[in-house]
């Protein structure tokens, strides 16, 4: 799923193209993207793009007279940027909004169809899509210690929890935790004040690294490969290949539908997590050190 850094550059590729031009029309392929009743497709065509933001793990294009677009791309769903009027490819294309200056067409590669757009008149129903989520890069120490004190949970579950924090998920809070060497179990009412400030400080430096590497091989084009798996991210993706600080092999434990990936001897003193199917199914055979894995 793209996360703030993908959606960030997402968003000012978005700008460079459609900021100030006028929306001609919305075409639909597939009636289920659109989740909303009000407004109408027909009110929003030829109003003019007046702003590209983003709420949590959503993109917002702002319309003049206080309309908007809301879309969720969720796991598979992605966008395309296109010559005005291109045709919805067949099998993957869901809608395209045809601007003046081009197509942007939304595609998801999945048949589960989690992917969605809203269309939104108002700013309180534009509000409404707010999980309350603090903005990392726009906060201060106290506010995120604050932010994600509120509740005692594992720090890999406060990471990606929207009402704490908004736009961080599944792949970068693997980073995150890697860079702060902690392990993404630890409960956050266990937590203490030097670890609380390497937490705040790896969540801003690799955002701000993956914001600016994303950047620089989108320049000049329209991103193509969005994708939550990087060659050069250090544990995420990474199972069973070395840890770029230790050279010990990076763990996963699995959970529904996601996937926890973590260094043992960076992050938890050499010990593993306890995968919940698969230590269940070998009780007292589990591994619970690097040293008994080998």
């Amino acid at each position: 799923m793209p996360e703030l850094p993908d959606l960030t550059v997402y968003l000012e590729a978005l700008e460079e193209r459609i900021l100030g031009e006028s929306l001609g029309g919305i075409r639909i392929a597939n009636p289920f993207i659109l989740r909303s009743v009000e407004p109408g497709v027909e009110e929003l065509a030829g109003r003019r793009v007046s702003g590209c933001t983003r709420i949590g793990k959503r993109l917002v294009i702002r319309l003049q007279g206080d309309y908007a677009i809301v879309i969720h791309l969720m796991i598979a769903g992605r966008l395309r940027w296109y010559r005005l009027g291109t045709r919805i490819p067949a099998k993957l294309g869901l809608i395209a909004f045809d601007f003046s200056s081009g197509s942007l067409i939304l595609t998801e590669a999945s048949q589960k169809r989690r992917a969605s757009v809203f269309l939104v008149k108002g700013r309180d129903n534009l509000a409404a899509f707010d999980a309350g989520g603090l903005e990392v890069l726009d906060a201060g120490p106290r506010e995120f210690v604050a932010a994600l004190s509120k509740e005692n949970h594992t720090l890999k579950r406060s990471l990606t929890d929207q009402r704490l924090l908004a736009g961080i998920g599944n792949a970068y809070s693997d980073e995150i935790l890697h860079r702060a060497r902690l392990s993404p179990m630890r409960q956050t009412r266990s937590m203490t004040d030097e670890q609380w400030q390497s937490l705040y400080h790896a969540c801003r430096t690799v955002l701000g690294e993956w914001v600016a590497l994303l950047r620089e091989q989108n320049a000049g084009k329209f991103p193509e490969k969005v994708t939550a798996f990087h060659p050069e991210m250090a544990v995420h993706g990474k199972y069973r290949q070395p840890c770029p600080v230790c050279g010990k092999p990076v763990q996963r434990i699995r959970y529904a539908s996601n996937e926890c990936n973590y260094c043992a001897a960076c992050q938890n003193q050499g010990n593993l997590l306890a995968d919940r199917s698969l230590s269940r199914l070998l009780k007292k055979d589990w591994p619970k050190t690097l040293e008994e894995l080998d």
